[in-house]
């Protein structure tokens, strides 16, 4: 599916993941953290479109197969200022800056306001990526031409449906 970059319709990607989630089998117990994961990577790519290109949607990939259920959160968000953005210093576990590697100004970081020099002093660099982590089972984070991908999954428990 995919979705005009407005803050507005990330509430519904996340009711929408969390029912598919559901559907797909994952445990109960499960669901708030999909909920929030899916939010939260969601609002980074709203929040990049909305600096860098605000008339293309974001896209998000959800499916359950192999005994996961998976979301995929990819934004088109290319940076034209020669920055490389998320991946542009070394990377920690999972995929993620390692330590003093975050985000620049501008990059979907919560908190931020799109343009302004400095990031939020109140918000460590790369802190949605670490709530990101810290609720999906896996997360992988590619960044590509086009803009950044969050592969985020979870193990499906039994159907219940």
């Amino acid at each position: 599916m995919s979705f005009t970059p407005l803050p507005v319709h990330v509430r519904t990607a996340r009711l929408v993941a969390t029912a598919v989630a559901r559907r797909s089998g994952v445990q109960e117990a499960l669901l708030d953290e999909v909920r929030l994961a899916v939010g939260e990577a969601c609002s980074r790519a709203v929040e990049a479109h909305r600096a860098h290109c605000p008339a293309e949607p974001v896209r998000i990939e959800l499916t359950g197969a192999d005994g996961r259920f998976e979301v995929v959160v990819t934004d088109a968000a290319a940076r034209d200022d020669g920055s490389q953005g998320l991946m542009g210093g070394p990377e920690g576990e999972n995929g993620l800056p390692g330590p003093g590697y975050g985000l620049p100004p501008g990059d979907g970081l919560p908190g931020e306001d799109v343009g302004a020099d400095e990031p939020d002093p109140l918000l460590p660099q790369g802190l949605g990526l670490a709530v990101i982590a810290g609720l999906a089972d896996d997360v992988k984070i590619s960044r590509t031409p086009a803009g950044l991908s969050i592969r985020m999954s979870w193990p499906l428990g039994e159907f219940q449906g």
